[in-house]
């Protein structure tokens, strides 16, 4: 079976600060902390997808490539979201062009929108979309359905959808003609089940694509780093965990 999307992991200055911000502007608690991360996830039965917060030295450089979406039920509920974001210490994004949705940035200046409603987002949680900047976006979506597992929607237009096989947001591929140019603020896990192998799976996905990176994993002490960091088509990281149900 295909590694699957399990986590999406946010770097960040104070990882416990910003988890509970992230958990009160979701609903959701701590589920796992300690010195080296903070986690928060939905409640069991609820769909949502576990978001990491973790320590790094380096400070947020430019606009993030990958960013979450946050649904609303109508306008009112769009609304009563900006104003109780912002006044939870979320900063408003003004932009040239007038759009439906809103773009914030968190305490640590991470992009981040609230989207207008849209039906296909009805039951996804709060969380209605992970969305990725690509130079190719079906391209992209096509080694991610490898990667994140699910069914994807390009038509060669300027968005490619993945609608993942486990219950909560889409992955959504936006397409830029911005490079990268430094690490990724944010990023994404994926693991493989149980019976599966871990190295199998990283070399499935080096042929689907991707390669190995570095990103300062081979200097901590041998046997603490249990994932492996490689690079996606067009450089976005992306950690392969070990086997998990």
């Amino acid at each position: 079976m295909p590694t699957r999307l399990t986590s999406v992991v946010i770097d960040c200055a104070d990882q416990r600060a910003q988890a509970r911000w992230w958990g009160e502007a979701l609903g959701w608690g701590i589920s796992f902390e300690n010195e080296l991360e903070s986690d928060i996830a939905p409640a069991p039965g609820e769909p949502g997808i576990e978001l990491v917060f973790g320590p790094v030295p380096e400070a947020k450089s430019g606009w993030n490539r990958v960013h979450l979406d946050l649904a609303s039920r109508d306008a009112a509920h769009q609304a009563e979201t900006v104003a109780r974001l912002e006044a939870a210490g979320a900063r408003l994004i003004e932009l040239d062009v007038e759009r439906p949705w809103v773009v914030l940035a968190d305490p640590e200046g991470n992009e981040f929108c609230v989207l207008e409603h849209r039906d296909e987002y009805d039951g996804l949680g709060p969380i209605a979309a992970i969305v990725m900047q690509a130079h190719d976006p079906a391209a992209l979506g096509a080694f991610w359905q490898q990667a994140g597992a699910g069914e994807l929607r390009a038509e060669g237009g300027p968005v490619a959808t993945l609608t993942l096989t486990t219950p909560g947001p889409f992955l959504e591929f936006i397409r830029t003609d911005e490079p990268k140019t430094v690490k990724n603020r944010v990023h994404l896990d994926v693991r493989p089940y149980a019976a599966d192998d871990q190295a199998a799976e990283v070399e499935r996905l080096i042929k689907a694509g991707a390669r190995h990176t570095e990103i300062g994993q081979s200097e901590a002490p041998k046997g603490e780093v249990t994932w492996v960091v490689l690079a996606d088509p067009e450089g976005n990281e992306v950690c392969v965990l070990r086997p998990q149900d």
